[in-house]
């Protein structure tokens, strides 16, 4: 035992070079995890041009732009405004609905700025997400509506497959049409896929049916081979009387 320890203390130096990058693995990643929740503190404070607000980077440039130039055209046309804030993570705790409304009251303290303002809020990681809007433009995007647009303009379109950037051009077409006090045009049509029956043979079928000819083609084979041996037999097979006559 004493030897055991002298051996182990001897090599002290290559124990704390094995276990020491163990150790500032756990330690970073002590202070990584929670570094990558977002609290409303996090967020920058609002500008004249901050229309979508992508920390989730799941919006394409060409899109964020396009986005952005039809909310800035809808506030200087209505004085209604709209923006989009994507988060990659919540803080422990917090939901979709509870950061929307803090980042509501951080970006428009008073309510009279409030009350022409549309924010769309979506969590990334979960996928969860709100829409809050001021009292001015509730005659226009009706508690409805608004469900609407989160449930099925945007819902449908993370549900096939994470569609980020098609969802929000939908739902940017649509806050824009109805803000401007326009139609709701609604929540895009879902294509259906129609399964037209054809008139060719599918190819499982083609290969039971090759199968079921090779098994017949067989059982048939090893019927008549042997009958056939035996015929050729008896027909080329001389007789036993004119063996004994030559």
């Amino acid at each position: 035992m004493q030897q055991l320890l002298k051996q182990l203390f001897s090599n002290q130096k290559y124990v704390i070079r094995l276990i020491f990058p163990v150790l500032m693995m756990m330690a970073t990643s002590l202070f990584i995890l929670p570094a990558a929740a977002t609290g409303v503190y996090q967020i920058p404070s609002l500008t004249a041009d901050t229309w979508i607000l992508d920390q989730g980077d799941v919006i394409s440039r060409l899109n964020e732009g396009q986005i952005s130039k039809a909310f800035q055209d809808l506030a200087q046309k209505t004085g209604n405004q709209a923006r989009i804030v994507t988060i990659h993570s919540l803080d422990y705790g917090e939901t979709p609905e509870s950061f929307a409304k803090g980042l509501f009251s951080k970006w428009f303290p008073i309510a009279a700025e409030q009350a022409n303002q549309v924010l769309l809020l979506v969590d990334t990681v979960t996928n969860g997400m709100t829409l809050l809007s001021g009292d001015n433009v509730k005659s226009l995007l009706t508690d409805s509506i608004a469900e609407s647009v989160v449930e099925e303009t945007l819902g449908t379109a993370l549900r096939e497959g994470n569609k980020y950037n098609q969802g929000f051009l939908d739902v940017s077409d649509r806050l824009v049409a109805v803000l401007s006090g326009q139609p709701d045009p609604g929540p895009p049509k879902i294509k259906e896929t129609v399964q037209v029956e054809g008139t060719f043979t599918k190819a499982g079928e083609t290969d039971k049916g090759n199968a079921t000819a090779w098994v017949v083609g067989l059982l048939i084979a090893a019927t008549v081979i042997p009958m056939a041996t035996y015929y050729i037999y008896l027909v080329f097979q001389k007789p036993p009387s004119q063996e004994s006559e030559e």
